[in-house]
């Protein structure tokens, strides 16, 4: 039964109020948390591409497509070496689903009768091991998946570009050294030729005798 004391609802309130005071204690934590740095292994790469999408692996032994994960995949390039590799980690646990390089052998094609899905052959690195996959990719729309193939295919073909520049540098290289060495073996050829001129003696000169001085034999 509530009171009509206005004396005992003054007291309540102020006990009410003295117990919602701060007073300004601080209590040191029982256990204290160190900050531990998280790696990705993608510090010395940059995002070029990054969407959303559902992936797909075909499974050889069951004939059939297997949803791989939901989640982000990313195509990211080398700071240094100018690679590029697509990488896909799943939403929640952000565990790896795709893991390979793009290569210049990569075609991205568009899934038939699916004009949001597309489909590619890759050796993955995703479970720690290559292993030739075929996989394919489910976008959210049509922009996205267009958007996905012509910048795989945009790097496939530049890393070719960049192969056949390293080949013809190395072939260059090469003819360059091979050069060298032919001009080297000319004049060490031309030298010794040279120094065997110079060991035989001139003709028509040969070596003078020595002549013995005799006295003369007096006669008696």
């Amino acid at each position: 039964m509530a009171s009509n004391d206005p004396e005992h609802s003054r007291e309540e309130e102020e006990t009410a109020a003295a117990e919602d005071e701060d007073t300004g204690a601080q209590v040191a934590p029982i256990i204290k948390l160190e900050e531990v740095s998280v790696t990705t292994g993608e510090e010395d790469e940059d995002a070029v591409l990054d969407l959303k999408a559902k992936l797909y692996r075909f499974d050889k032994d069951g004939n059939q497509w297997k949803e791989r994960g939901a989640g982000t995949v990313k195509l990211l390039k080398h700071k240094e070496t100018g690679k590029v590799r697509l990488v896909m980690r799943q939403s929640k646990t952000l565990k790896i689903c795709a893991n390979h390089l793009i290569i210049p052998t990569v075609i991205v094609q568009e899934y038939a009768g699916n004009d949001k899905s597309c489909v590619w052959h890759a050796a993955d690195f995703a479970d720690g091991e290559l292993k030739d996959e075929m996989f394919c990719m489910r976008f959210a729309s049509v922009e996205n998946c267009k958007t996905f193939m012509e910048r795989v295919q945009e790097i496939a073909e530049s890393q070719k570009s960049t192969e056949d520049n390293k080949d013809a540098s190395a072939a260059a290289g090469l003819l360059e050294k091979l050069s060298v060495e032919d001009k080297d073996g000319e004049e060490k050829a031309e030298e010794k030729s040279k120094e065997a001129k110079d060991e035989v003696p001139a003709a028509g000169k040969e070596k003078e005798p020595q002549s013995e001085d005799k006295e003369p034999v007096s006669s008696t």
